[in-house]
């Protein structure tokens, strides 16, 4: 078997280096370019110095087939990164015409006038292959050098995420021989990242089997990627088995986000959600209308933060409140009751809790939660014991407060 083609994956700037951005772009990159099938050598990052960069990328060319190298190609002084590949190259910067109408046309449509220093970003080396910009003002470009080839992109994420679908990924696909793997993800909540790798022990014999983990809260999740010599049927097969160890924490295999996959189940019945959030702040709201077409059963979402908005908006019994304050299950129950009957929705969600730093005592330490879901059929509750800090108790409790919703619609047919 051919070995694989090599890529190094390079990015400038001071700010990387201080830690007053991270890199989330060369992670990104590397997971998709294992999964095309290249060996990714090394990532490195490069201080805001021409030397230096020119350096890095002579050095990327040299080491590797083929080179993706991200930011620095922004209007101001320290963007460097098409002067020093040019350098790197021994090619002159030339204006590409084509580059500067868009960027020219882009302030247009916004009603702005274009500064500049615009100017810099269409000039490019001589030679090099523009990749329009339909996201952003600086185009990329592909530079051969040699016997490699490089790819120069912006490094605003969005960006370089469109780039990498319309133009890098076909490109590779079409100069390179590649075998790419396949990748699937299960996608869990409630379940713990240690339990899901005791559970996915069994499968780590599989032949041409990697398996990997990763937590975004409120998700913890389990990445199978195997080997291109591995068949669909058994393929299938391996992710069945892993979906059946994991239970009902696995939400989902290669879907979208836990509200995504709420939502279209809500859509499929016809039926409609309105929540009422206290010491999560909107976060369900939020996260329900990142997906688009929520209108189609997000009805409403309240934020009722103080006691007077919890009985104002959701008419929580006041007694209540003054009895068993507001972090408590019947006050949880009360505003999912409340705000299903205020919104006419077929479902309620509450959360009621305290999220910290401050505010615990003995009897409800910070991180003691309640979620309420309000149904046609009867009201369930369940109260949550969070550890960490206020991030990561807001997150967990408002993807458990979905979970809960998304339960009872698999309980009830929903699939």
């Amino acid at each position: 078997m051919p070995p694989s083609p090599t890529i190094a994956l390079l990015s400038q700037g001071d700010e990387l280096l201080t830690g007053q951005i991270l890199d989330t772009n060369a992670a990104w990159l590397a997971e998709r370019l294992t999964e095309l099938g290249f060996r990714v050598l090394y990532t490195h990052t490069a201080p805001d110095e021409p030397g230096a960069i020119t350096r890095a990328i002579r050095a990327a060319y040299e080491a590797a087939d083929a080179l993706i190298c991200t930011g620095g190609l922004g209007p101001t002084a320290d963007d460097l990164t098409a002067a020093c590949a040019a350098e790197a190259a021994g090619l002159p910067l030339t204006l590409d015409r084509d580059s500067l109408d868009r960027i020219e046309a882009l302030y247009a449509r916004r009603r702005r006038r274009m500064p500049e220093s615009n100017i810099k970003q269409a000039r490019i080396p001589a030679g090099a292959r523009v990749l329009p910009n339909d996201w952003g003002t600086a185009p990329g470009f592909e530079l051969i050098c040699g016997g490699g080839i490089g790819y120069f992109l912006p490094g605003v994420p969005r960006e370089l995420r469109a780039f990498w679908g319309a133009h890098v990924r076909p490109a590779l696909l079409g100069r390179f021989a590649l075998r790419p793997s396949r990748r699937v993800v299960l996608r869990c909540i409630g379940i713990a990242e240690s339990t899901l790798e005791e559970r996915m022990r069994p499968l780590a014999a599989e032949p041409g089997l990697t398996i990997s983990f990763r937590t975004e809260l409120p998700e913890n999740q389990v990445k199978l990627i195997f080997d291109p010599s591995v068949e669909p049927a058994d393929i299938e097969r391996t992710c069945a088995r892993a979906r059946a160890a994991i239970g009902p924490a696995c939400f989902g295999v290669d879907s979208g986000p836990l509200a995504q996959v709420v939502g279209e189940a809500l859509a499929a019945r016809g039926e409609t959600l309105a929540t009422a959030e206290s010491c999560t702040g909107g976060r369900i709201s939020a996260a329900i209308t990142a997906v688009p077409g929520a209108s189609r059963y997000f009805v409403e979402g309240a934020c009722v933060y103080a006691n007077q908005a919890k009985i104002r908006t959701c008419a929580v019994d006041p007694e209540a409140l003054a009895s068993s304050g507001a972090v408590s299950e019947i006050v949880a129950r009360q505003l999912a009751e409340g705000i299903r009957t205020r919104a006419g929705a077929t479902y309620g969600l509450s959360t009621t809790g305290v999220a910290g730093p401050g505010g615990g005592s003995p009897e409800k330490p910070v991180g003691t939660v309640h979620i309420a879901l309000a149904t046609p059929s009867g009201t369930t509750c369940r109260r949550l014991s969070l550890g960490g800090g206020r991030e990561r108790i807001t997150a967990m409790a408002a993807g458990l407060c979905l979970d809960l919703l998304r339960r009872h619609l698999k309980k009830s047919g929903a699939g």
